[in-house]
């Protein structure tokens, strides 16, 4: 079984992970290769972002070995929100309040249904970046030498945000955003729906099939 490595601990995300790319891959985590420190995540964008982490995880533990790594960043899009909260959604409750509001959920869907109190508007979106960093060295794969390293593969999904939490399933988000095409939130559909239609699960679906493509 060939391994790869998810730079996160989330347990969701590794799940989801692991059924997208099934038995061929063993995913490790964070913890899995005792990696225990913050990973750098100061970038103004999705992409540079997942890069960040996917390139010092794979500079400080891999870099003389022929293992991938990913990471991934996400962000929900509010149409009448310019773009917000964006590649601070799972801290935009500590954004100009408390810092210990940093990545509880919660917090941050008790801010955004606050902003959009009164808006008719609730369109919005959620994006996926995953990015990938692997040793373009390796001859033993089809890819060329003179590529490069870093690989990014984008997941989008479309819906609404709704004006009240529904569903106890999933986390961030879910429970206010309603996919367009389901009258259930991310919430209420369950994990095996979500994972066929979900950002996160387009990027890693894309991820896959580079996977298998490039015989990594």
């Amino acid at each position: 079984m060939k391994k790869i490595v998810f730079a996160t601990n989330n347990k969701h995300k590794l799940e989801e992970a692991q059924q997208i790319l099934g038995n061929e891959f063993k995913i490790l985590s964070l913890a899995d290769i005792n990696c225990h420190e913050e990973l750098p995540e100061t970038s103004d964008t999705l992409e540079g972002n997942a890069y960040q982490k996917a390139e010092y995880v794979w500079s400080h533990y891999f870099r003389d070995e022929k293992i991938p790594v990913f990471a991934d960043d996400t962000g929900l899009e509010v149409e009448a929100l310019g773009g917000e909260p964006g590649v601070l959604s799972a801290r935009y409750a500590a954004i100009d309040g408390d810092p210990q509001q940093s990545h509880d959920s919660e917090a941050n869907m008790k801010k955004l249904l606050r902003k959009l109190d009164g808006e008719d508007n609730r369109t919005a979106r959620f994006r996926t970046v995953i990015s990938l960093v692997i040793d373009a060295s390796d001859t033993t794969t089809e890819i060329p030498l003179y590529m490069e390293k870093r690989w990014e593969f984008e997941g989008i999904v479309n819906g609404q945000i709704i004006r009240e939490r529904r569903g106890t399933t999933g986390f961030g988000y879910d429970p206010i955003f309603q996919p367009d095409g389901y009258e259930q939130t991310f919430a209420e559909l369950g994990a095996d729906i979500k994972n066929q239609i979900s950002h996160r699960a387009r990027a890693m679906q894309k991820l896959a099939e580079f996977l298998k493509d490039k015989n990594l």
